[in-house]
């Protein structure tokens, strides 16, 4: 077997493993525990099992949500129950073996330029749109990555100021400390806060989506022009060959079209937009990425 990779993300957890061609041949989810000791406690019989299947000493990568500061080895995780504490070593200690640990985001983005939909391309960014908000940057196949390791943390830049005043929405403390970060409004819990604060409804991302062309259609059109002024601030600042969208409400169908017409109002008049794409391996694919990063470590 090539690698194991998982997926960890606030939501679910998923695992997969990966022969020599890189195909899956076993994968496994599992809900993502609240406390933290079971979250080290799955995650690490997340990796037994893939072992099992495996069969054979296989590198291990886990691609999860957050930050690892690299002075101390800390975590920051706006939508795990790891902050403040050594995450990645408890894994490694509890599980009895090395992993290689990298952001799920970063880990998306690696996967798509090696071998999904930025295959060929040089600078592919990846956005993922879910529990949270996050991307990644990988230049010739490689992840973009700097000293302090935040690059990437898209969902953490500020939101747009005008679309917030023009629409009258609240400033919210973001799960990393901050305010009005652009996460608190475009990923799932900001779009179920946005509906609630424009139509006073209680409705889940799904429900939003199925009614975007009737009731929820003020509260789609906020929401798409919130996520395409990211979108063009991203654009601005790298100007990437393609973006690619991953994450749970990436799976809302047609959401490409309608942000990639949104972001074309977001750009400058008469200048072009990065081309819009979902993940080839859909909102599992940093699962590949991690996988991928834990084999590159090995062979290096």
């Amino acid at each position: 077997m090539k690698a194991i990779g998982i997926d960890l993300g606030g939501t679910k957890i998923e695992t997969q493993v990966f022969d020599d061609n890189w195909s899956v041949v076993a994968r496994q989810r599992h809900d993502t525990p609240r406390d933290y000791a079971d979250l080290v406690r799955v995650v690490v019989e997340q990796i037994k099992w893939a072992e099992a299947q495996a069969n054979t000493d296989t590198p291990v990568g886990i691609g999860a949500a957050g930050l690892i500061n690299p002075h101390d080895g800390l975590a920051l995780t706006a939508n795990l129950p790891a902050t403040g504490k050594p995450f990645p070593a408890d894994i490694a200690a509890a599980a009895g073996r090395p992993v290689t640990y990298i952001n799920d985001c970063r880990a998306l983005a690696l996967s798509e330029a090696v071998f999904g939909q930025g295959k060929g391309h040089r600078t592919v960014m990846s956005v993922i749109l879910g529990t949270g908000v996050g991307g990644g940057v990988c230049v010739d196949q490689r992840i973009l990555q700097g000293p302090t390791l935040t690059g990437g943390e898209f969902g953490h830049t500020s939101a747009p100021a005008h679309l917030i005043a023009q629409h009258y929405l609240p400033i919210r403390q973001c799960g990393c400390g901050l305010m009005g970060c652009i996460e608190t409004y475009i990923a799932g819990p900001g779009l179920q806060q946005l509906a609630k604060h424009i139509t006073g409804q209680d409705l889940t991302p799904r429900q939003i989506a199925a009614a975007r062309d009737s009731a929820m259609a003020p509260v789609w059109r906020v929401w798409c022009e919130l996520t395409a002024d990211l979108l063009h601030t991203l654009t601005l600042t790298l100007d990437p060959d393609m973006i690619v969208l991953g994450g749970g409400l990436s799976r809302i169908a047609g959401i490409t079209d309608d942000l990639a017409l949104a972001a074309k109002s977001a750009q400058f008049a008469g200048f072009d937009s990065p081309p819009l794409v979902l993940a080839q391996a859909g909102d599992t694919s940093g699962a590949r990425g991690a996988a991928y990063a834990a084999w590159q470590a090995q062979t290096a």
